[in-house]
């Protein structure tokens, strides 16, 4: 990208930050005002339910003190016979206008009742089982009638005639009409889900107008009916989306015997960002506008001399050094200029000597891990051959036995140079990758299957969990069982008290991962940063070429290695390929 169009980009940038910066403000505090609104009509309503409730259950405790004030109902307290009385809660609850009455005894067997006539001599426990129904105000109850159950706001007296006690039990329904007598505010409903059965009834929400559907609404009402407290959800989207506010109604016994939903349409708030929306897109496309123009010209004054610096500084990345920039300028761009010849100039020299440094590092770190690596087995030759000459010397007569048995230990030893120089020899010229398909399960199980023995002698457990659905892989089959073999004898001596060593593989998008996981004595974060650094070992034995080598396979295969590993904790190397 010029620089050019980075600074068209970085003027458009601002000036379209700015409109969205004020559009958002202008958004932000549109929505809370909104919103402000809208919680304080949703106060309003829910003042006004619980005034109406409170005004009708007023309406109900009065009318259920006249019916237990009159004479009519002492009569049928002291009566011998209630069951002449029968019918008598229909004819005194429609006069007060009360849909639900009964006339109950002390011992709370029903005398009469309006809304189910047949229950007449049923007990009604929860009546005869409370007392103090005089400083008891209306509450909320599950109401069971002839045709089913309801909720109703009812309120209970007691008549008192000699020692006879006679309760009047009235109520009204809580119902659609309960509703309707709400005054809604515009873009507000008001539902009612009556919580009558142990399991969620969709037919028990009702509005105004009678059941509605449900929709999204059941869930919020299972949330009021699980927990028992108010919650409040946004349900919909875009101009459809509602607020509802979902309050628990409680009974007597603090049960929950319905859920009233207050909702609130967004459609008014969607509308306006809509057009705050549109708004800031018209001024946004105008400030680009003025952001090109401003960009071209500004750009024209200064990005020549930046351009032809950059045609310099590309000969040099192409290898030309002693690249030079005229300088003609004496503001930034010519600083920069002079900066730049002094660099080029620098970096000629730089490079002789860093080239030379580096190949004189290189010399010497061979030559360190040679003599290390060589040190060893040369002085058991030294001892041996010194052996031979000093039998030979003091005890000819013992010098073919020290001849077998020296020559054992010279062969021995020349073997493991020739291992060392091999090791060195091999990460030296490692092959170019054969591809070809691959699963890598089967390498993996051959490795471990290979290494049984090792395993058991060191007391570590295998484990082996191969995805059965893994994909073959472009691999060289050879090279990636060296990866598997190098890692498998790392983790075992990595556990030289024993412990478990688990070989996973598993698809990775497109390709396969391959872990293998050990419980050993694991690494610090230092050990790990350099621990596929060619000739370094955190063990006492070793070249320090293994890890390296497995990073040069899996670099070959253009995969990738990584390291997992906490002191006292295991290590994992996780392998991707593909």
């Amino acid at each position: 990208m010029t620089l050019r169009t980075r600074l068209l980009l970085i003027f458009t940038g601002v000036v379209v930050a700015a409109v969205v910066l004020v559009g958002g403000l202008i958004s932000r505090t549109t929505r809370e005002a909104f919103e402000r609104t809208e919680n304080q009509r949703v106060e309003a309503l829910v003042a006004q339910f619980r005034q109406e409730f409170a005004r009708r259950g007023q309406e109900i405790a009065r009318a259920v003190n006249g019916i237990a004030a009159s004479d009519r109902t002492v009569n049928i307290a002291v009566s011998s016979d209630p069951a002449v009385y029968y019918n008598e809660a229909s004819a005194l609850g429609a006069a007060q206008g009360l849909d639900l009455l009964e006339l109950v005894a002390g011992d709370g067997a029903i005398i009469s009742s309006a809304e189910w006539p047949a229950r007449f001599g049923y007990k009604e426990e929860w009546l005869a089982g409370t007392r103090d129904w005089k400083t008891r105000g209306p509450f909320l109850r599950r109401e069971e009638l002839a045709d089913g159950v309801t909720l109703a706001l009812a309120a209970v007296a007691e008549t008192h005639a000699g020692d006879r006690t006679l309760y009047v039990a009235g109520g009204q329904r809580l119902d659609r009409e309960f509703l309707s007598s709400l005054v809604l505010p515009a873009g507000m409903r008001v539902l009612l889900y009556r919580n009558l059965e142990p399991q969620i009834a969709p037919a028990e929400l009702i509005g105004p107008s009678g059941p509605v559907p449900q929709g999204d609404l059941l869930p919020l009402i299972e949330e009021v009916r699980q927990n028992a407290r108010e919650v409040t959800r946004t349900l919909g989207s875009g101009a459809d989306a509602e607020v509802f506010q979902a309050l628990p109604l409680t009974g007597n016994g603090d049960n929950l015997l319905g859920v009233l939903l207050i909702g609130s349409s967004r459609r008014d708030l969607v509308e306006l960002e809509a057009f705050l929306r549109y708004t800031s897109v018209v001024l946004a496309a105008g400030g680009i506008l003025m952001g090109i123009g401003l960009a071209w010209w500004a750009t024209a004054r200064v990005t020549r001399p930046v351009r032809a610096l950059a045609a310099s500084a590309g000969k040099v990345a192409a290898g030309n050094w002693d690249t030079t920039v005229e300088v003609t300028a004496g503001d930034e761009i010519g600083q920069l200029a002079r900066a730049f010849n002094r660099m080029t100039q620098e970096l000629v020299g730089q490079r002789e000597r860093l080239v030379q440094a580096e190949r004189v590092a290189a010399w010497r770190e061979l030559a360190r891990r040679l003599a290390h690596e060589l040190k060893n087995p040369l002085f058991p030759l030294q001892i041996t051959v010194e052996n031979l000459q000093r039998a030979r010397d003091q005890h000819p007569e013992q010098f073919d036995e020290v001849f077998r048995e020296s020559t054992a230990t010279l062969i021995a030893e020349l073997e493991n140079l020739k291992l060392i120089v091999g090791r060195f020899s091999d990460f030296a010229k490692m092959p170019t990758p054969q591809k070809q398909p691959v699963q890598l399960n089967e390498l993996a199980g051959e490795a471990v299957q290979l290494f049984q023995p090792q395993l058991a002698q060191a007391g570590v457990t295998g484990r082996i969990d191969l995805d059965p659905r893994l994909p073959t892989v472009a691999a060289d089959p050879e090279q990636i069982t060296r990866v598997l073999r190098n890692l498998i004898l790392n983790a075992i001596d990595a556990m030289p008290h024993g412990g478990t060593l688990a070989v996973r593989t598993k698809a990775h998008g497109s390709g396969v991962q391959l872990e293998v996981s050990d419980t050993g004595q694991g690494l610090t974060p230092e050990e790990c940063d350099r621990l596929f650094t060619p000739y370094y070992t955190t063990k006492t034995h070793g070249t320090g070429l293994g890890l390296a080598i497995v990073q040069s396979v899996i670099s070959d295969h253009h995969g990738r290695i990584a390291v997992e590993s906490q002191p006292g904790r295991g290590t994992t190397f996780r392998i991707q390929l593909g």
